[in-house]
């Protein structure tokens, strides 16, 4: 008979930033409330913390959840919540006047892999609640990573890209730098020589560079050039170039 009206919601923030996790319910008698925490593989109850609000000042990334019980005895939990908290976030500190829109604290680098080799990508933004993130390639929604981290397990040419990541939560969203990744072949080595590549496959060879620039001092932001490159990435491929794409 106990139904939770209102569920605790993650959040990621700075190393001292006071907040408050809030679970409301409702049931046929009067409800109590309390919380428990859980630090790595240890969960324990947080010690006089039995009201619908949990005041928390951030200290260390943990776990949280709500147990919430009537006079018969009926309980029902929350959902576990994270608490991620940010230990050095110098250049992404949230001004004073936060209200909880995503600050970016770590951007993803520049790689450079061979083909069949791990690609990872990762940013981390602070925010309440806690941000989403989505990846793009070229301008292109990478529509199966949405999570920080971007794994690829066995990297393709096709992979090659500017890559970057939006997080956005209820208050808004912000971009991640914009990364390039190459991806290369590697050559082949035959009894500890590296083959030397023919004349014919040097003077066969068509490389195409390609610059699209969306961010102006003097005028808004444009999307357009980030579609563009995409799109003409994708038409010199099937010509049999090989394309090299730059961001801003």
């Amino acid at each position: 008979a106990i139904a939770i009206t209102e569920q605790p919601v993650s959040v990621s923030v700075p190393v001292g930033y006071s907040f408050t996790l809030r679970c409301r319910a409702e049931g046929r008698t009067p409800l109590q409330y309390q919380w428990f925490c859980q630090h790595q593989s240890e969960c324990c109850q947080i010690p006089g913390a039995t009201k619908q609000d949990l005041p928390i000042t951030a200290e260390q990334t943990q776990l949280y959840t709500c147990r919430v019980n009537d006079l018969y005895r009926n309980a029902v939990f929350s959902d576990w919540v994270k608490v991620e908290v940010h230990q050095c976030v110098a250049r992404g500190l949230p001004p004073r006047l936060w209200q909880g829109e995503p600050v970016v604290v770590l951007n993803p680098t520049e790689q450079r892999v061979e083909v069949g080799k791990p690609l990872q990508l990762q940013c981390a933004a602070m925010g309440v609640p806690a941000p989403s993130y989505q990846w793009y390639r070229n301008g292109n929604l990478l529509e199966q990573h949405k999570r920080k981290k971007l794994w690829i397990t066995h990297a393709k040419v096709s992979d090659s890209g500017t890559y970057l990541c939006c997080a956005s939560n209820s208050h808004g969203e912000h971009w991640t730098n914009a990364v390039d990744v190459h991806v290369e072949r590697v050559r082949e080595v035959v009894a500890g020589k590296q083959n030397s590549p023919r004349p014919s496959d040097v003077l066969s060879g068509k490389i195409a560079l390609l610059v699209g620039n969306n961010c102006y001092q003097h005028h808004p932001n444009l999307m357009a050039p980030v579609r563009d490159v995409f799109e003409l990435s994708r038409l010199l491929e099937q010509l049999g170039f090989q394309v090299v794409s730059l961001l801003d």
